[in-house]
């Protein structure tokens, strides 16, 4: 697949797993992109997941034919995008790896070798001539690596943008890149928003025509929507009005009440999502909770505290930076209720948080008390 004139995608699709990174389902597979640049001299950008060496040297070979490369180009050492380095070496004993220092160092950690005397070490504003085309380096430390860097072809603007500007699924099942790209960003990204910020404040001032990413569709008519949305990612901005309502509940009478609020708000004109946290994938319901000005944790008691996937609901948020919205709480507890107080706690790690008060307290099941303090908390949130 051509991407620009001299620029090829080699990359790969994978339909056999499951968990990317051990924890975020991937029911359309995922792809491990990598790319060579033809010019006098002959570039490949990062290697494939351990499993694809072979089928990722055919696509080489197919490229070049009986040409071979000079550089291989490692942005980012993740083993979905190292793990064939050394394959690589061995079939291409002339050619050297262009890397960044620390990337050197992870190299020699994963693998046992540093490739002295084979190596070339680049930062930021380093610049390596293949010909009629000149790639520049751009330090990325922290998206999200530390040794992570860019490569920007300078004659075509496309931006090699290493993790950055990813998605879930593989290449052939063509979906919209936003929500799983925003699913991405939050689930592997979303900590590093100061670092993102970084990296845009660079490219603002390159003239960008595509960004190819190691995961993930080539962006070029998206292009503008996906850096503004990477603006508001990274800076912690809400993307919509709307409200998450995120519930864990034991005998399904805490969701009858998160049910009901959510028809409540709906019913003011609110668009609402609703996540059972016990069933539905976690990294949407994060990825939903950034994206909403408004978020409702609504949870059952549990040994004194609040059900454990509430409990790694929140970490999961406030580990990831999660900061500037309005939250509500909702705890249901038979004798001793808890878990209002408890989220309360673990939302003491996020920033800007202005919580409506008071939760609304549900015993055992929803009575007419309790259906007030519900309606008087739906005003509440319309009205915040």
């Amino acid at each position: 697949m051509t991407i620009r004139p001299g620029i090829a995608y080699v990359g790969v699709n994978d339909h056999d797993l499951d968990l990317f990174e051990a924890q975020y389902a991937v029911p359309h597979g995922m792809s491990y992109n990598s790319y060579v640049i033809t010019d006098e001299k002959v570039a490949v950008l990062d290697s494939v997941e351990a499993r694809f060496g072979d089928a990722w040297l055919e696509n080489i070979a197919r490229v070049l034919g009986n040409r071979q490369p000079d550089y291989l180009i490692v942005q980012h050492m993740e083993p979905d995008h190292s793990a064939n380095i050394r394959l690589f070496m061995e079939r291409y004993p002339q050619a050297v790896v262009v890397a960044s220092a620390k990337a050197l160092s992870m190299m020699k950690g994963f693998y046992g070798e540093g490739y002295e005397g084979r190596s070339l070490t680049v930062k930021e504003g380093d610049t390596l001539l293949l010909g009629s085309r000149t790639l520049r380096f751009i330090a990325a430390p922290m998206v999200h690596w530390p040794e992570v860097m860019m490569t920007y072809d300078e004659k075509e603007g496309v931006v090699f943008s290493a993790d950055a500007f990813g998605k879930f699924g593989a290449l052939d099942c063509p979906e919209p890149w936003e929500d799983e790209a925003r699913r991405y960003y939050f689930g592997i990204v979303g900590k590093y928003g100061a670092q993102v910020q970084g990296v845009l404040r660079k490219l603002s001032a390159l003239t960008v025509t595509a960004i190819a990413p190691l995961h993930g569709p080539v962006l070029t008519d998206g292009l503008a929507r996906a850096l503004e949305l990477y603006g508001i990612w990274s800076a912690y901005a809400p993307e919509n009005d709307g409200v998450t309502i995120a519930y864990a509940s034991v005998y399904g009478h805490t969701r009858e009440a998160a049910d009901l609020l959510a028809e409540r708000l709906t019913a003011q004109g609110l668009s609402v999502r609703l996540f059972d946290l016990a069933r539905c994938d976690w990294a949407e319901a994060v990825a939903q909770a950034f994206a909403s000005r408004r978020l409702v944790l609504a949870a059952t008691t549990y040994n004194a505290d609040v059900f454990p996937c509430m409990r790694a609901f929140i970490a999961h948020l406030t580990s990831r930076g999660y900061k500037g919205r309005t939250v509500a709480l909702m705890e249901n507890g038979s004798w001793a209720p808890q878990a209002a107080k408890v989220m309360q706690t673990l939302l003491e790690g996020s920033k800007d948080i202005a919580l409506l008060t008071p939760a609304v307290r549900i015993t055992s099941a929803l009575d007419d008390g309790s259906r007030a303090q519900l309606e008087q908390l739906a005003q509440a949130i319309a009205n915040s």
